[in-house]
């Protein structure tokens, strides 16, 4: 495999769509259905500075700190991304809480080792969830390093 991945496009259409359906549950207050495998962002515009929600996967939560890690799975593209970091995030819903959080941006080292144990805690979800978003991951590690140098992590917490 080529170590040289470029993000796939943004998704449009269908997948959109699909992407924007769990929100729909934390607005209607059933989040709580969702757990800790999701949470609710809720973040600033960088140029509009309006309010934007995305829901994104936890992929490690820690119950003791209750800190959450969420990735990028359109990269630096991605747009909360992108507006976490000239606007901090304003809220996180995750279970039944809501919180001002403290975020921190995870390093290279820290993302390969998260999206290692994260692989091997889920591994035909994580190949699955990477392809039908658009990566041509096939499960190596030299694909895994690939994917590392794209997905950016975050730790969000209480």
């Amino acid at each position: 495999m080529n170590n040289t991945l470029t993000a796939p496009l943004k998704p449009k259409g269908l997948l959109k769509w699909a992407f924007h359906l769990p929100r729909y549950l934390y607005r209607w207050h059933l989040g709580w259905l969702l757990g800790h495998r999701f949470l609710m962002l809720t973040h600033l515009g960088r140029k509009s500075g309006r309010r934007r929600q995305t829901v994104l996967e936890v992929v490690h939560y820690n119950p003791k700190t209750q800190e959450c890690i969420v990735v990028t799975g359109y990269g630096t593209q991605s747009d909360w991304y992108r507006n976490i970091q000239v606007h901090p995030a304003i809220e996180v819903q995750v279970g039944r809480q809501r919180y001002t959080p403290q975020q921190r941006m995870l390093s290279a080292e820290e993302t390969v080792h998260l999206l290692e144990e994260y692989q091997q805690r889920h591994p035909k979800v994580f190949r699955a969830f990477m392809r039908f978003i658009g990566y041509a991951y096939d499960g190596t590690p030299e694909a895994l390093s690939a994917l590392c140098s794209i997905l950016k992590m975050v730790a969000l917490r209480p």
